[in-house]
Order: C-alpha cells, then structure tokens, then sequence
C-alpha cells in the first residue's frame, strides 16, 4: 500500500501486546502483497494485466472488489475504482516516492466499475477490457479492518492506522475511548481531537500527494481530472475503514458546498476544511470531538 503503518496493542501483559502487534504488521504485510497495484505479482497487478479475462483470485480480493463495488453504489458513482488510467495520466504511476514529475504516462485505460463480474463461490473476478482496478485507499481502510478484527479477541484493545486510514477497537491505553487527532491539511497544529470506542477516522486532502504541475491524486471520475471542489480536506467518522475512506473521498469529490450532504445520506459524521482554512461540519461531528464524546 506504499505507505506507514502504526499498530497499537493494549493487553494485559507486553508479551500478548507485542505478539498481536507482530501478528496485525505480518497480516498487512500479505494484504499488500495481494493488492498493491507497484507489484507486479499482485493478484490486483494480475487482474490489470488480464482485463477482460477472469482470475482466479484470494478470498482478501474477493472482499476487497465487494467492498469497492458497494462504494461506488454508496456514492453513486462519486467513488470509483477503475479511475487508474486517470490516475496514471496525473502522474501517479508508481510509488509517490518514485513519481517523475517530467513523464506523462497514458495506458489508455477507461472507467467500467458497473462491468465488473465478481463469483464469489469460485474466487473469480473479471474486470471488463481495458478498464483497470485501482484499491488505494480503500485497500488501506479494508486492511485496517480486517486486522482490527483478526485482533479483538486477542487484545482489550487495537488501534490500526495505515496511512491515515484508522480502525479503533476496545480500550485505548488511556480509558475506554481513542482519541485521535484531525489532521490540519496545511500543515499546522491539529484542528480537534475525535474519542472513539469502535470505530474509524479517514482523511482525503489534496495536500497529501502533489503531483505533477501542483495537481494531486484525488481524481473526479466524472472528469479525469484532479478534482476542484474548494476544499483542502475532508475527514470522515464511519463503523469500518473502508466506509470513512470511500466517503471521506466521494465527499471531497462533491466539493464544499455538497460534501456535508454526501456524508450526512450515508448516515456518517466529518468535518470538510476549505480551501481558505473554515470548516464544515456535519450536525453530528460534535459528538465526537473530546469530551463532548464521552
């Protein structure tokens, strides 16, 4: 997934603790040799490579096509997961470390996420000719999930972040709630500080990956383009990582007068920064900053 990751384990002795953690960092070590799309040997590489043919595929990828596919029906579309020629058209071609600012793929690829063909019984999936899968965040949010799952009967508590992408589970070691903090998207101190039991926090911010002529990689499918909706950030509140990241992102993508809206019809709470450093916030944000949560 190209990106850090922070695993906290709460147990009752450093022993359990430090195994969970050992287990949650193998287990997303997998996930990413399965679904980076820098690798070539994924099966997400692979189903790239085949469009247009089926593949036989891990139970992961299975739920990592269901849970996209469920996004793209969440926002109607506003998420979508086979921008990756959009994506490599902006310049994110490979790892953001390895960007070359100077080049300007185009493999041609289309959107088609609505021609996907998933069999869950035979672990097949087939993405239509010349349309390619890209997971990105929701990759990160999903594996923070699952992790967090694999681990709750170990622990008392877990904390996953990938990327900013962040699953809560059980006690924190401070109380009963996490607290986490609301990233400023320009760079200074945080904008508030969120208490969670169970749950998960993901940010979308056009400052995080700078592409080639300013741009970023928050492409609007409607578009092919990096999206213009006047907003720096979005940070999104959901049950499950892979739900704040598709809707932290979908909400970015409606821009800042429709963002609240596409949160609050997903029935989750966030908080959008502007371009100009004001916020908006959903009704309900209030409920998760501080003590205001308990």
């Amino acid at each position: 997934m190209g990106t850090d990751v922070h695993l906290i384990a709460v147990a009752r002795s450093i022993r359990t603790a430090s195994a969970a953690v050992d287990r949650g960092r193998e287990r997303i070590e997998q996930l990413e040799a399965l679904w980076s799309r820098f690798r070539p040997t994924s099966e997400v590489s692979l189903m790239n490579a085949m469009a247009g043919m089926p593949v036989r595929v891990s139970p992961e990828t299975i739920a990592l096509v269901e849970r996209a596919l469920d996004g793209v029906r969440l926002t109607r579309g506003r998420f979508d997961p086979t921008v990756l020629g959009a994506v490599v058209r902006a310049g994110y071609d490979r790892t953001y470390a390895e960007i070359d600012p100077d080049a300007v793929p185009d493999d041609g690829r289309e959107l088609g996420a609505t021609r996907i063909e998933i069999d869950p019984d035979a672990l097949l999936v087939r993405l239509p000719g010349r349309v390619g899968f890209d997971p990105g965040g929701i990759g990160k949010g999903l594996a923070a999930d699952i992790v967090s799952h694999e681990l709750a009967d170990r622990v008392a508590g877990i904390c996953v972040n990938i990327g900013g992408d962040l699953r809560v589970h059980g006690e924190s070691p401070d109380g009963p709630a996490w607290g986490v903090e609301v990233e400023d998207p320009f760079g200074g101190g945080p904008r508030g500080v969120l208490s969670l039991a169970d749950g998960a926090v993901a940010t979308s911010a056009r400052t995080r990956r700078v592409l080639r002529d300013g741009g970023h990689h928050l492409i609007d499918p409607a578009t092919g383009l990096p999206s213009v909706g006047g907003l720096a950030s979005v940070t999104a509140i959901a049950g499950q990582g892979w739900m704040a990241e598709v809707l932290a992102k979908a909400s970015f993508l409606a821009g800042a007068d429709e963002g609240c809206g596409v949160l609050e019809a997903a029935g989750v709470d966030g908080v959008l920064v502007l371009d100009g450093g004001t916020e908006r916030r959903t009704p309900g944000y209030r409920r998760f900053r501080g003590a205001e949560a308990a």
